[in-house]
């Protein structure tokens, strides 16, 4: 950020940022801030979006970026936290009603792996958000900056620990290292389903469709299932 975007003074009166009319005016301009950040971060990536650019898109000003977000890498978590928050307690949300189903047993494999990824699956679908999500996830998946890649990697911390114990439960064969492999394996499935479908019907001929969510989800689960029963890999581990 260079020194005329820090120039911004934290004890800005509220007006400047939320304009005269009040808070309803404040919370718009939070919002218009948040959603012209991220078509900007979506196309140009973080570092190549300045606040100025994203305070022209938004018909705002500097001291509102301040007053509502502290700073650029806050406006950037912001912007992660208001479309992954949703996602991952939705699927917490399942993972809490499978775990209670099932009591003392292990939850069912396949329901955990559509918990993880039918939310994710429905929201890359969703039009005309897939492409901002999209953009989003390729910059964040790409970043050089270790600090931006730390503030997406901190939205899915809780996720991940719940999930892997959940998959360690359902499949007690594997250790605890196989499991967070498969993890990511499915992960890595998930974000590769979701950035091909765009193209979807040009790489298959017309046979498959990048709208019909419901089929990538009933394609996807099964694929993934049978990757984590599989036994472990010979020679794994930390040698």
């Amino acid at each position: 950020m260079d020194a005329s975007e820090d120039g911004a003074r934290q004890g800005d009166p509220p007006d400047l940022a939320a304009g005269p009319t009040g808070d309803e005016d404040g919370r718009d301009t939070k919002e218009k801030i948040l959603d012209a950040a991220e078509r900007l971060f979506a196309v140009s990536g973080f570092d190549g979006t300045s606040l100025r650019s994203i305070t022209a898109e938004a018909g705002a000003n500097l001291a509102a970026v301040n007053y509502h977000f502290g700073s650029k890498d806050d406006l950037i978590q912001a912007v992660f936290a208001r479309r992954l928050t949703p996602l991952n307690s939705e699927r917490l949300r399942l993972l809490d009603d499978l775990e209670a189903e099932a009591g003392a047993k292990a939850p069912d494999l396949e329901a955990i792996i559509r918990a993880f990824l039918t939310p994710a699956l429905r929201l890359a679908g969703a039009s005309p958000a897939r492409r901002v999500v999209m953009g989003l996830l390729g910059h964040a998946m790409s970043q050089p900056d270790e600090k931006i890649r730390g503030l997406f990697i901190t939205q899915f911390a809780e996720v991940g620990r719940r999930f892997q114990a959940a998959l360690s439960r359902a499949v007690p064969s594997l250790p605890a290292e196989e499991i967070f492999w498969r993890l990511m394996f499915m992960v890595g499935a998930m974000v590769h389903s979701m950035t091909l479908s765009k193209n979807l019907e040009e790489f298959s001929g017309g046979l498959c469709r990048s709208s019909d969510v419901h089929s990538i989800v009933e394609h996807l689960v099964p694929f993934v299932k049978a990757g984590m029963q599989a036994p472990a890999a010979a020679g794994g581990g930390l040698k």
